[in-house]
C-alpha cells in the first residue's frame, strides 16, 4: 500500500482496524475496538477521519494476487442497509434486490475481476454520492476506463440488466472487449432484418440464438431459469463470426465467473462488517468501507494459500477453543438439571475456563 500522506499519531492503524473487522463477530464500533485493544475510542475515530484512501489503494493490493489479462470483469452494486441512520453522509434511497423495494442506505458499486485461474477480487469501486451528479452507469464507465488504464485487460465484461444500456455495450465493443449482460424481457431484438420483437417472445435454443440487438448490433442471446423466472443474456464477441461456436458451455463458464460478485457481496456484509459502523462523516465512512474491502482481499489471500477453506471459516473457528474449554469446565457443574444450579456471572465463567 502507498505511504499515507499524513502519518498517524493515533494508536489505531489499518492492520489493527481490518483485524478487528474480521475477528469481531457482532459489534464493530469504535468503542468496541477501543475496549478490546485498550485505547480510547477517539483514537479509532481519529484514524477513520485522518486519511482518504482511494480505490487505487485497493487495486494495488488486489493486483498482487491476480493475472490481469484474459479474465472476466463484472460490475454490480449493493445497498448497505442504514434504516435508522440520521444525519449520516452518503445515505440515500435505493432499490434493493434483497428487500425487493426501495430502502435507506449507502449504494456501493464494484468492479470485480476473476482471472483465468479462478482467483477473484474487487479491483475498483465507487460509493454513490448524489452530489457528484452521476448515475450508476456513469460510475461504471468511469471505473471501466480507470482499471484499463491501471493494466486490467479482461476478455469479457459482464453485468446485470441495469448496466446493459446501449451506451455501455457500445463502449465495451469499441474497447475491443467481449461482453455478457442481462437483458430486460422487453428489449427489442431482430431475427429478420427490420422486424423487431421483445426478447422474451423468442424461441431460444439451448445453445443460444444469434440476433440483432436494437441500437447495438449482432449478439447471441441465451435464456436461463432461476427461481422459476426466465432471464435473458446477450453475448457479444469482438469477432462476431465467432458467435456461432460460442455454445452454452462457454456461456455458463463466463456466467459462473460473473456470479462471483454476488458471493463477494455476501462476504463483505456477513464477515467484513461493511454495513456495521457508527460514524457519520463522509471521510470516516469511506475509510471504513475501504478497510472492509481490504479485509475481503486478505480473506481471499488466506484462501489462496489454503490457510482457511473459505471466507467464513476464520471467524467461525476463532472462538472454538474458548467455547470448548467453557463447555468442559461448566459441564461437571450441571448434573441432571440440578434445580439448585443457577447461571453464573461473566466473571465466574472466565474463572471456570481458566481453572
Amino acid at each position: 500500500m502507498r505511504n499515507i500522506t499524513r502519518p498517524p499519531t493515533a494508536l489505531c492503524t489499518v492492520p489493527i482496524y481490518i483485524a478487528f473487522l474480521l475477528g469481531e463477530p457482532r459489534y464493530s464500533s469504535c468503542c468496541r475496538l477501543a475496549e478490546l485493544v485498550g485505547i480510547s475510542h477517539d483514537s479509532v475515530n481519529r484514524f477513520l477521519q485522518r486519511e482518504e484512501y482511494t480505490p487505487e489503494d485497493l487495486f494495488d493490493q488486489a493486483k498482487q494476487q491476480l493475472d490481469l489479462k484474459g479474465g472476466v470483469l463484472s460490475v454490480d452494486d449493493t445497498v448497505l442497509d442504514k434504516p435508522y441512520s440520521h444525519l449520516m453522509a452518503l445515505v440515500g434511497y435505493f432499490w434493493s434486490g434483497k428487500h425487493h423495494c426501495v430502502v435507506k442506505g449507502i449504494n456501493l458499486i464494484t468492479l470485480y475481476y476473476t482471472d483465468k485461474d479462478g482467483h477473484n477480487l474487487p479491483v475498483d469501486y465507487r460509493i454513490y454520492n448524489k452530489a457528484d451528479g452521476k448515475t450508476k452507469n456513469d460510475y461504471f464507465l468511469e471505473m471501466l476506463a480507470e482499471v484499463q488504464a491501471w493494466g486490467v485487460e479482461p476478455a469479457f465484461v459482464t453485468g446485470d440488466s441495469w448496466y446493459s444500456s446501449t451506451k455501455n455495450l457500445k463502449t465495451i465493443k469499441n474497447d475491443g472487449l467481449g461482453s455478457l449482460f442481462a437483458l430486460k424481457s422487453n428489449r427489442s431484438v431482430s431475427v429478420e432484418k427490420g422486424k423487431f420483437v421483445h426478447v422474451s417472445a423468442l424461441d431460444i435454443p439451448e445453445d443460444g440464438l444469434e440476433v440483432w440487438l436494437r441500437g447495438f448490433g449482432k449478439v447471441k442471446v441465451f435464456r436461463t431459469l432461476l427461481k422459476n423466472e426466465r432471464r435473458h443474456y446477450a453475448v457479444h464477441l469482438p469477432d462476431e463470426n465467432a458467435l456461432a461456436s460460442f455454445k452454452r458451455a462457454a456461456f455458463l463458464e463466463v456466467h459462473d465467473k460473473h456470479w462471483q460478485i454476488e458471493q463477494y457481496h455476501r462476504v463483505i456484509k456477513q464477515v467484513c462488517h461493511v454495513e456495521h459502523f457508527q460514524v457519520r462523516t463522509e471521510v470516516a465512512i469511506r475509510n471504513h468501507i475501504f478497510a472492509s474491502l481490504l479485509g475481503f482481499v486478505q480473506l481471499q489471500k488466506m484462501c489462496t494459500k489454503e490457510l482457511i477453506s473459505n471466507c467464513y471459516r476464520l471467524q467461525r473457528d476463532l472462538f472454538n477453543d474458548v467455547i470448548v474449554s467453557f463447555i468442559r469446565a461448566l459441564t461437571p457443574k450441571i448434573t441432571n438439571l440440578n434445580p439448585e444450579f443457577t447461571p453464573v456471572a461473566n466473571a465466574d465463567c472466565i474463572n471456570l475456563v481458566n481453572a
